[in-house]
């Protein structure tokens, strides 16, 4: 049962912060457009009470259709507040010009001398706290490894219990390809990076009001006093609010919009964790003969308490939240070793994927800002060293450990076991042999694609397109690292298709499986 306890701790460690996180940023947004008339704290538990009932009536049907209309609200309420931004730093011109401003400006410069701005700050800096290397911390082998802490959603334990809930898996390919790497990833590649420039020149950033460029429009009267920046967490809802004396219906779509980004990824963790409470741990360790009438009620029980304690959390210590936070999506990219042995490595033992999981949590822990703060300077290092990101640091120990603690716990009835399952698993969900010689070719795919466009080698992109340090050498007149990553984006749409439909990753399996039992827990107690 120790694989069962730690999934369960990934699960609301991974649950509570990041609800806790987007409960709050939608306080914060009730905040700003009510003008202060609502606290945070009183917007953040409003929202959670209307959140809870439909999660605790519906379940997971209706956080399903919920979801559904929250991301079309999400992907208009990106591209609207890029257009809003572009509009009011006075067009696409006038944004490029102000950017070359932003770079010439810049006071925070990589080790190849460009603005951080627009470059990449080397392959890897080998420093005891990320934050601390020159040009910021977001070299090649962070972002890469950044991107990792990102999988942590899709591997986190309530990720895994939706693609399990879906009734027809037929969908997954368009969406994956379609919906979301090509519509959502154009949406983000352009209109995001639009919010994010055009703040500099709003009011977002004190340099570039001294220097005479852009407005105050967000009416700031205080920044950083480190960075000069504003708060970067109030950028989307001051953005909105510039729509507030011209067009005050707008306001209110973007603000459903906003909502809807919130509610969407916490509605589910809600449904899921509280789930996992009621099956994992009240059915198997508590009563093992519940019927599903007493797991829905427990199970609303559970989304209670995960609702609650992220509430608690969020309203009495802002600071333990982001320190929470930080490791949510860390720990859920622990959980990447255990899918690997179900679906593709019978050789992992259960002792060696149990220990390799509580080292990964460990080192995830002590790599973030929360080990810092227990350990203090026991530690010789602090948040993500060597500008790694503590997904990576965990992944190294889970993994290494996994691999020597499965070496050491092999055992032939065991594995026989195993293989069982994963022959089933080839059979119906095996790629067929005319497509078996494409293997190696989705691998190279796969990893030059990492490689390059999130990886080490995007520091390419730094100059490829046009030096940084002189715009009039800059392709299409945007920063070369900028063109780089739509480039790559093209390439990772291709990509995705190749895995999806070629390599039929994502494809419904041939052959019809079917369910004996409706109730696994069931006959996993008989």
């Amino acid at each position: 049962d120790g694989i069962r306890v730690l999934t369960v701790i990934v699960a609301l460690f991974f649950s509570i912060p990041y609800l806790g996180v987007q409960l709050r940023a939608s306080g914060f947004l009730f905040n700003v457009l009510t003008d202060g008339a609502l606290s945070v704290n009183v917007g953040m538990w409003m929202l959670s009470i209307v959140v809870f009932i439909y999660v605790a009536s519906g379940g997971l049907r209706a956080v399903a259709y919920v979801d559904t209309l929250q991301c079309v609200l999400l992907a208009l309420g990106i591209t609207a507040i890029g257009l809003i931004g572009l509009d009011a730093v006075g067009g696409w011109a006038e944004l490029k010009a102000n950017i070359i401003t932003l770079v010439q400006n810049d006071a925070k410069i990589t080790p190849d001398g460009y603005s951080h701005y627009i470059a990449i700050p080397g392959v890897i800096q080998f420093v005891a706290s990320g934050p601390s290397a020159a040009g910021g911390a977001w070299t090649g082998m962070m972002v890469l490894t950044y991107m990792f802490a990102l999988m942590g959603i899709q591997s986190a334990p309530a990720f895994s219990m939706w693609s399990f809930g879906n009734k027809n898996p037929e969908p997954f390919a368009p969406q994956q390809v379609w919906a979301s790497s090509a519509g959502i990833g154009f949406i983000l590649f352009f209109f995001t990076t639009i919010q994010a420039f055009s703040a500099h020149f709003l009011g977002g950033d004190k340099v570039m009001l001294d220097a005479g460029v852009g407005t105050n429009a967000f009416g700031v009267e205080t920044w950083s006093a480190k960075s000069g920046l504003f708060a970067q967490g109030n950028l989307v809802p001051e953005m909105i609010n510039l729509m507030g004396t011209t067009t005050p219906w707008l306001v209110g779509l973007l603000a459903v919009c906003a909502l809807a980004a919130m509610q969407s990824t916490g509605a589910a963790y809600m449904s899921t964790a509280g789930s996992m409470l009621t099956r994992d741990l009240y059915k198997h360790f508590i009563n093992k003969e519940a019927d599903h009438k007493t797991q829905i009620f427990f199970g609303r029980i559970g989304v209670l308490i995960i609702v609650g304690s992220a509430l608690i959390v969020a309203t009495t210590s802002a600071d333990a939240l982001v320190l929470l936070g930080g490791l949510a999506v860390a720990y859920g990219f622990q959980m990447w070793p255990s899918l690997m042995s179900v679906c593709w490595f019978p050789w992992f033992t259960r002792q060696g994927v149990t220990w390799g999981l509580f080292f990964g949590i460990i080192a995830v822990t002590l790599t973030e800002t929360i080990g810092k703060n227990i350990f203090g300077d026991a530690l010789p290092w602090g948040r993500w060293p060597w500008t790694m990101h503590s997904a990576a640091w965990g992944i190294y120990f889970n993994l290494g450990g996994a691999i020597i603690i499965s070496a050491l716990t092999q055992n032939d009835e065991d594995r026989s076991h195993r293989q069982t399952y994963h022959d089933f698993l080839q059979e119906h969900a095996g790629l067929s042999e005319e497509k078996r010689g494409l293997v190696p070719v989705a691998w190279i795919i796969t990893l030059a694609w990492f490689f390059f466009g999130i990886g080490p080698g995007a520091v390419i992109g730094n100059t490829i397109f046009g030096d940084p340090n002189a715009p009039d050498t800059w392709a299409f007149g945007i920063p070369s690292i900028w063109t780089w990553q739509i480039l790559f984006w093209v390439l990772g749409v291709g990509m995705m298709w190749f895995l999806a439909y070629k390599m039929e990753m994502s494809l419904v399996p041939k052959k019809e499986v079917e369910a004996l039992v409706e109730d696994i827990g069931d006959s996993a107690q008989a």
